[in-house]
């Protein structure tokens, strides 16, 4: 393709290259997907039918699991259809709607995470308001917040990125829809204003603040679970948001490493996506189902519950047949 052209569509480079990994990592990212698919269904459908997880933690947690499979489906659906096709091609318009779809999700899983650091704040630092400060209809505003302020936050982004028509190749070396590689191969006189937003605003809004408001909440947390006198309860107080604060720690980490150092130092970034993308939301349901025990338990009923309807229904099955006979 020559230099400064228009474009119809973008050659996805995928994963890798090496025609001997294509079938490995084709295993591997359908083995994630369908894990984190399984996993963050499971950990949803716990939560609407065990009615001791109807609190504002599992309800941030809901939401954190829709998010989770919605990314995921976003960054593999391609990196899947092209294993499956070999068809890498991506038009121009469907790139920038999965590109917009997916930093809005993503942005929805940075505020719903912020929003369960102040969650367990109230809870920690306040646990006598803690029912009326986080009730469900403040709960749902704080959600809806979450969710329409992402989807609107990047329309001026996608808005001025529709408006450059100046490309140097339409190679893109990513698995997924992503503004920073298409930014790569777009021309540099023409990224001003995109450059601007992207480096201002938007890693103001998507990193910055919610990690000082996630760092401030966890201040006091930890300045109230050390005055805790009993290290029982220390331990309770700390064990109740360690999930969260891993979580956030993974996510912050590869935020910082994907977007903030520079290409040049760290090479291709794509391990860093794939990991921010793909491993968080698979360790999500993990984390929160094996270091909870509210979870735990309500799983072990819900089997118990399941195991019971299966053997009255043999049972039903059997005496009948018997009466048949």
């Amino acid at each position: 393709m020559e230099p400064n052209q228009t474009v119809t569509y973008f050659i996805m480079k995928g994963l890798s290259d090496d025609p001997k990994l294509q079938a490995p990592i084709f295993v591997l990212v359908l083995f994630i997907y369908l894990f984190v698919l399984v996993g963050n269904m499971g950990l949803l459908l716990l939560i609407c039918l065990e009615s001791h997880l109807h609190t504002s933690m599992y309800f941030f947690l809901g939401n954190l699991s829709i998010v989770d499979m919605m990314s995921c489906t976003i960054t593999l659906h391609k990196t899947l259809q092209m294993f499956i096709t070999g068809d890498n091609k991506v038009p121009y318009l469907t790139y920038m709607v999965k590109w917009y779809l997916f930093e809005a999700v993503v942005a929805i899983e940075v505020l719903v995470l912020t929003t369960m650091s102040y969650d367990r704040y109230v809870a920690i630092c306040r646990p006598l308001n803690y029912k009326t400060i986080m009730s469900y209809k403040i709960c749902q505003l704080l959600a809806s917040f979450c969710w329409i302020f992402s989807f609107l936050h990047y329309i001026p982004q996608i808005y001025v990125a529709f408006r450059i028509s100046c490309f140097t190749t339409n190679v893109i070396d990513h698995f997924f829809c992503d503004l920073v590689p298409l930014m790569e191969t777009m021309c540099p006189d023409s990224l001003k204003l995109l450059r601007l937003l992207t480096n201002t605003e938007g890693l103001m809004v998507y990193i910055i603040i919610p990690f000082l408001l996630t760092v401030t909440s966890y201040i006091f947390i930890i300045r109230a679970i050390m005055k805790i006198r009993t290290s029982v309860g220390r331990r309770k107080a700390f064990y109740t948001c360690s999930s969260h604060l891993i979580v956030n720690t993974l996510l912050y980490t590869t935020f910082f490493l994907q977007y903030i150092i520079p290409s040049n130092v760290l090479g291709s970034k794509k391990m860093f996506s794939l990991f921010n993308t793909v491993v968080v939301s698979l360790l999500n349901p993990i984390l929160y189902s094996i270091r909870n025990e509210d979870i735990k338990i309500a799983f072990r009923r819900r089997i118990r519950k399941c195991t019971a309807n299966i053997f009255c229904s043999l049972e039903g099955r059997v005496i009948k047949v018997s009466m048949e006979n």
